[in-house]
């Protein structure tokens, strides 16, 4: 399992003067950026190939508070992809300097064709990367269906 450690910044405060839901998201992000650039996704690389990540849903759960002036760590674990890459889903978890989990995250995205503007399957080299990564045990491969298990059309929507 991949882990990166951080330190709460006075930045990363809300005013109830604990972790934002904004700096949670952020150390996620920078977790996955920092595990898919070990893997060769990069700027530059992912340039070549015009692809970039998308978000489809973060579903943060709160167990405890997290307070400035010590680190926290944060994980990653791969938990579905597509066959042919083009969707993936994460787990992270937030750890306390004793090792206590503190919050969980469940992320689901996909990659998109910048020029195009529509989402797309990885190139070779990257799907043989993420084929790679330490999956968790109820990894799972996903199907379209699976990026619509939240959705809900409003009723003023509906055809």
């Amino acid at each position: 399992m991949f882990f990166k450690e951080f330190e709460i910044r006075w930045s990363d405060l809300d005013a109830n003067r604990h972790m934002a839901n904004s700096a949670y998201i952020n150390f996620m992000s920078h977790t996955r950026m920092a595990y898919l650039g070990q893997l060769g996704f990069n700027q530059v690389s992912m340039a070549i190939h015009n692809i970039g990540p998308v978000v489809f849903y973060e579903h943060v759960y709160y167990f405890k508070e997290a307070f400035p002036g010590r680190p926290v760590k944060v994980s990653l674990e791969l938990v579905g992809m597509s066959e042919d890459g083009m969707f993936f889903e994460f787990r992270h978890n937030f750890y306390d300097i004793k090792g206590k989990n503190f919050a969980r995250c469940e992320m689901m995205g996909a990659w998109i064709d910048l020029k195009e503007r529509k989402l797309t399957a990885l190139p070779t080299e990257f799907l043989e990367a993420f084929q790679a990564m330490e999956k968790s045990k109820d990894f799972k491969t996903l199907t379209k269906a699976d990026t619509r298990k939240f959705v809900q059309v409003p009723r003023d929507l509906e055809g």
